[in-house]
């Protein structure tokens, strides 16, 4: 290779080793979001992960039921968890905020779409999926599930991965409104169970109902023998999530 040529590489590598720095400086911003969301929310247990689309107005009637289910699992004593936005995440926000127990939000940046609520006693902001994630899954005694969209569908589909596959404790998953889920669950038996790409008990790992009260009872009925305290076991199982 000529000088010249080796010259003209320079620029190149010049911006390779930018983007080495810059990518190892993520490194720190993703540490810092783990180090905050686990200071903030070490001490919410039990709490409750709720899901649902950032879409539906407040006059829709998910709204309103998100907002029951909230203010009945708050006033319960579970601390309720979303993902801080607008929809059924402010909706469930709102029925905690105005319930016994926190209200908390872990909220994403996000090009369009997503504003955090009004209705939060924990807020936390995210840039990455992945570390919110963690946060939604680690604290979570419950997963209540509302109609959504992909989101929604993502956060519940790496619950029941990572139940199935041995990497959390099981927890009761609770999808809410049978109208909305029953196409996905007949589609789970007549092509994942038929298929044997999962189980047939892998369906029992969610719960399909429809009112409020069902879903605290649910939660309740769960950990009434048991108690929300992770085993011995459990608790190692989930410091390497």
């Amino acid at each position: 290779m000529q000088a010249d040529d080796k010259r003209h590489l320079h620029p190149q590598r010049e911006n390779l080793d930018a983007m080495h720095a810059r990518e190892s400086w993520k490194i720190f911003r993703m540490m810092a979001e783990f180090v905050e969301g686990f200071e903030q929310l070490a001490s919410i247990r039990p709490s409750v992960s709720i899901f649902g689309s950032a879409r539906m107005a407040p006059d829709h009637p998910y709204y309103a039921l998100a907002e029951q289910i909230s203010r009945a699992l708050s006033d319960a004593g579970f601390s309720v968890v979303t993902g801080g936005g607008p929809g059924l995440m402010e909706a469930a926000n709102k029925g905690a905020y105005a319930g016994k127990s926190p209200s908390i939000g872990l909220n994403i940046q996000l090009p369009h779409e997503q504003a955090a609520n009004h209705y939060q006693d924990i807020s936390l902001k995210f840039r990455h999926f992945f570390t919110r994630k963690v946060m939604f899954v680690k604290y979570a005694s419950a997963y209540v599930v509302l109609p959504g969209g992909f989101g929604t569908l993502d956060e519940l589909g790496e619950i029941l991965t990572l139940i199935q596959t041995g990497k959390i404790m099981p927890i009761p998953i609770l999808l809410v409104g049978s109208g909305f889920w029953q196409g996905l669950v007949d589609w789970l038996k007549v092509r994942l169970v038929a298929e044997h790409m999962i189980d047939a008990q892998d369906l029992e790992l969610f719960k399909v109902v429809n009112e409020a009260h069902e879903v605290v009872n649910a939660i309740l009925e769960y950990y009434g023998a048991r108690g929300f305290e992770p085993s011995a076991q459990e608790r190692e199982t989930l410091l390497e999530l």
